[in-house]
Order: structure tokens, then C-alpha cells, then sequence
């Protein structure tokens, strides 16, 4: 079996190319992918080198954890999965490329667990599921966000899921062209806002300088979670820190029931991922799609579209 996947060749560098894939087993569906995202925190440290040390970490390698598509064949055991629409989080079955995380190719071969059934409806917004179970999982460990950093897809969703609970959050926001789009939250620079009392903050930013200046505006006993992804080390001085009694929470990696749950929030209308898809190109384009997302401020979601791919 082949496939057409991104591969990133080495930091800097991206191709389409077609890779043999291992034969599916009983417990294993192939799924034709229509739409893959292309990740601002993960797979830009993938792209640029950055990526700490990481199991199946190396190059070459197929990026990706955010596909959408159709199951068009399976393994014995789980035939009657043929025909779904579905979320596939990637495989590690190619040949002459690591699969990490395996999901920007047109066609994927995964074990039938890891693939979860969504509605048909979605489209490509369909490959913010990872981005919205990220912030579920985030959020069902705590407190509801006072204050939220970073105003990206992570930040908007952490603030939509926040409203949908009946939190309106303040968000922090340095970047011009992602001062707009909140929905029932406010959105401002850090300087605008004076208030230093906050209790449950959720850095979505990634920046590794973030804590401290989060800290100096906590209240006592705060909680301040980091909800992003750190490719350098964390510091913060610890005086202030202890002075607030601040408890620090590292959110991991999501698991399939915040995704199910994500999918009841879509389908009771409690969250939308409306406007937060803005860049759609083929995927022929994948050579200069990736540097595109990773520098242009305007794009929030670059997501590459499969289905004229042969």
C-alpha cells in the first residue's frame, strides 16, 4: 500500500512524497483523509529543529495529529467501521519516514481505537478537534480561566469552552492581528490591565518566559496552568511565587473522552469553531503552506485540503 505524506526531510525543509505503508491488520482501518491542520506549537518545533528530545522524534518524518477523513477499508475485526466519517490522530506505518505524528497524508492506515467517528458536518474545522480537546483537558482538571494568554486557536477555545461554563475571561494578547474575534470575553495587552487579583490563569502561549510576569499578577493561593507546548526551559524567581502560595499545573496530552466530550459541545451548540480555520490551501501546496503558518500572524489555522491529491 502507498501514500502520498508531508515529510519533513529535515528542519526547514518539506516535500510530498509517496511512502509505502504496512498492510492494515484485523484491528486496523485505512482511512482516505480529506483535511489535515497543521499545528502552531508541535509542528512548528518539528519544522525549525526546536522539537525537544521525544519518543519517535528523528527525521525523516510525517508531521501531523490532525486529520479528517473516511474510513474506506479495515481489518477483519472491525469491517463494519467502513464508511465513517472520522478523526484519525496519524499512524506509524509508513516505511522511510517515522511517523511522528503521522496524520499529513492522503491515506492513513491506524489501529481502529485511536480513530474516533464524527459528524459529517464539521468540514475542515473537523481538525480543530485536537485543539478543542487540548483545552477540554486542560479545563476539566481546574478552575475555569479569570485569565487566559495567548489569543491563538488554543487561547479562543480555552475562552469559548470558559463562556460556554458561564466564565467570561480576560485574555492577553501582544500580536496586532489577533487582537479581534472574542465572543462574550475581553481582549487587551498586558499593560492595558491592572487587575492583580486573578486566581485561575491558563497560559496558551507557549513562551517560556511566561511566569513571571503571570505570577506578579496572581492572587494568593492562584493556580497558573500551562496549557501550551515549551521546546526551552521554564524559570520564574521564586520569592514572588511564594508570597501568592501559586500552585503551578502542566496540562498533558488529551485523551479520547475529552474529544468525545468536545464533539457533545459542537453538537449541543454550547462551543463552535467558527472563524478559526483561516487559511485553507491543496495539499500540493504543503512546501509552502508550512513556513506560511509558522510566520504569517494572520493565519490562526492553516489546514491543507487532500481531496484533489491523487
Amino acid at each position: 500500500m502507498e501514500t502520498l505524506a508531508v515529510v519533513v526531510e529535515e528542519p526547514g525543509r518539506v516535500a510530498l512524497r509517496r511512502l509505502s505503508m504496512g498492510e492494515p491488520d484485523g484491528n486496523d482501518l485505512v482511512v482516505e483523509v480529506d483535511f489535515s491542520g497543521i499545528s502552531m506549537g508541535t509542528e512548528k518545533l518539528m519544522f525549525t529543529g526546536a522539537m525537544p528530545a521525544f519518543p519517535g522524534m528523528g527525521y525523516p518524518l510525517v508531521p501531523g495529529y490532525e486529520s479528517v477523513g473516511r474510513v474506506v477499508d479495515a481489518g477483519a475485526m472491525v469491517r463494519d467501521r467502513i464508511g465513517e466519517r472520522v478523526f484519525v490522530p496519524g499512524s506509524s506505518k509508513f516505511i522511510g519516514a517515522r511517523g511522528l505524528f503521522g496524520g499529513s497524508a492522503r491515506r492513513l492506515v491506524t489501529a481502529s481505537a485511536r480513530v474516533l467517528t464524527i459528524p459529517d458536518d464539521l468540514g475542515e474545522a473537523a481538525v480543530l478537534l485536537s485543539l478543542g480537546a487540548t483545552a477540554r483537558h486542560a479545563l476539566a482538571a481546574g478552575n475555569l480561566p479569570d485569565l487566559i494568554i495567548g489569543h491563538g486557536v488554543l487561547g479562543r477555545l480555552l475562552a469559548r469552552m470558559a463562556v460556554a461554563g458561564g466564565r467570561y475571561p480576560t485574555v492577553w494578547e501582544i500580536n496586532p492581528a489577533r487582537m479581534s474575534g472574542a465572543e462574550g470575553y475581553t481582549v487587551c495587552r498586558p499593560d492595558d490591565d491592572d487587575r492583580r487579583d486573578y486566581r485561575s490563569v491558563y497560559d496558551a502561549s507557549g513562551d517560556p518566559d511566561i511566569l513571571d510576569p503571570a505570577i506578579a499578577r496572581m492572587g494568593h493561593g492562584g493556580e497558573l496552568v500551562l496549557a501550551g507546548f515549551y521546546s526551552e526551559p521554564l524559570h520564574f524567581n521564586f520569592a514572588p511565587a511564594f508570597r501568592r502560595e501559586v500552585r503551578l499545573r502542566i496540562a498533558a496530552e488529551f485523551q479520547p473522552d475529552d474529544l468525545a466530550a468536545v464533539i457533545a459541545m459542537l453538537g449541543s451548540g454550547r462551543l463552535s469553531l467558527a472563524g478559526l480555520v483561516t487559511n485553507t490551501v491543496p495539499a500540493a501546496q504543503a512546501a509552502t503552506a508550512y513556513p506560511q503558518a509558522f510566520s504569517d500572524p494572520d493565519c490562526l489555522k492553516m489546514v491543507l485540503d487532500w481531496r484533489s491529491v491523487a
